[in-house]
Parts: C-alpha cells; sequence; structure tokens
C-alpha cells in the first residue's frame, strides 16, 4: 500500500473513534463500535492502533502538536507578544482545533479523566504536557528578558499560570458556552494593567 493509501485509512479510523468519544465518551465507546463506525474490520484497524487507548494517545498529540506550532510562533517572536495578546492567540487556535479538526472539545475533559484512572495514559499525557509547559516558561523568560516583566520573574511559575488557564477556557467553553478568547484576553488585560497602576509611584 502508498503511504498515501496508509494515512487515508489512518484517519478513517481516528475519525470514526473521534464521532463515537464524542457520541458516547471515552469509557462507554468500545473497540467494536469503532470497527463499525469505520465501516472496517477489527484486523484493519489493529493494524494502526492496538487498543483504544492508543487511538486516544494519537488524537492527543495531534491536537497539542498543532497547539505547539502556534506557541513555538510566539516564542520566536521579538520582541514578544504581552501575556493578554499570547493567551488570546493560543486560545483562538484551541478554538479552531477542538470545534474544526477535532470536532469538539467535549474529548479533552474525557482525556483528562482517563488520565486520572489509567496510569499509562497518564504518563503518557504528562509527556505531551511538559514541552507545551516548557514553550510556555521560554515565553516567560522572553517577556523577563526584553523588560516585559521583573527582573526577578520566575518563568516557571509564569508558564505554570498560563498553562493552568487553558483547562478553564475549555471547560467554560463546553458547559457555559458563554467565554471566548477575547474574553480571556481582555480579562487578562484589564488583570496586569491594574497590578501595573497599583504598583506606580504616585
Amino acid at each position: 500500500m502508498s503511504e498515501e493509501h496508509l494515512e487515508r485509512r489512518r484517519r478513517q479510523i481516528l475519525d470514526a473513534a473521534r464521532a463515537c468519544f464524542i457520541r458516547k465518551g471515552f469509557h462507554e465507546t468500545s473497540m467494536q463500535d469503532i470497527f463499525a463506525e469505520a465501516d472496517l474490520s477489527a484486523g484493519a484497524v489493529y493494524r494502526y492502533f492496538k487498543s483504544k487507548t492508543e487511538i486516544v494517545e494519537a488524537i492527543a498529540s495531534e491536537a497539542i502538536s498543532m497547539l505547539g506550532v502556534t506557541l513555538h510562533e510566539i516564542v520566536a517572536e521579538d520582541p514578544p507578544p504581552p501575556p493578554d495578546q499570547a493567551l488570546e492567540r493560543v486560545t483562538t487556535r484551541l478554538v479552531e482545533i477542538g470545534e474544526s479538526y477535532l470536532g469538539s472539545f467535549m474529548l479533552a475533559p474525557q482525556a483528562w479523566s482517563l488520565a486520572m484512572h489509567d496510569s499509562d495514559y497518564r504518563n503518557y499525557v504528562q509527556g505531551i504536557m511538559r514541552p507545551v509547559r516548557e514553550l510556555w516558561t521560554s515565553y516567560a523568560e522572553h517577556l523577563r528578558d526584553t523588560g516585559m516583566l521583573p527582573a526577578d520573574t520566575d518563568p516557571q511559575a509564569v508558564s505554570k499560570t498560563l498553562l493552568a488557564l487553558l483547562p478553564g477556557f475549555i471547560i467554560q467553553r463546553v458547559i457555559l458556552g458563554d467565554v471566548a478568547p477575547e474574553t480571556l484576553r481582555d480579562g487578562l488585560h484589564a488583570l496586569t494593567h491594574s497590578s501595573a497602576a497599583s504598583t506606580r509611584p504616585s
């Protein structure tokens, strides 16, 4: 089989699995559900993925990879964009990933839940989350080195804080449906500028 055919078949399986996960959830979806949704035999699916967890890992990897492109762009800019603008760009990319390519933000909370109960998957998630946090750390270092943050700023504290905002954005988007990238941009802008104003000499 050609590489193109193999990739098409792999994509067929992942699309079918996403449809099942959105409809039934990770835990309630069986491999048989995925076979039926993809209209493929068990052997055809197992040729690409040995288990449902491997399929979940592939979906998560694609999402993180696409998000990583945006973060790399932000880190490379000189001067770096301020935090409110950087957060808006990252969450805008999350919306694009979640509502078009991946089909639904509903998959993210399910993946987090799976990581809480499956130690192997949790280790996998840790492995793909750490590079994302490291990119935020590089961004924070860039802000500090260009004078946009105080010289004594702890870049890791900043990166952990910025990363912590993303799950909250996704949860609100899924459950409440009333948050947009501009919402976080404006909120963070207000908080950072209020803090700056309060420390400015009178």
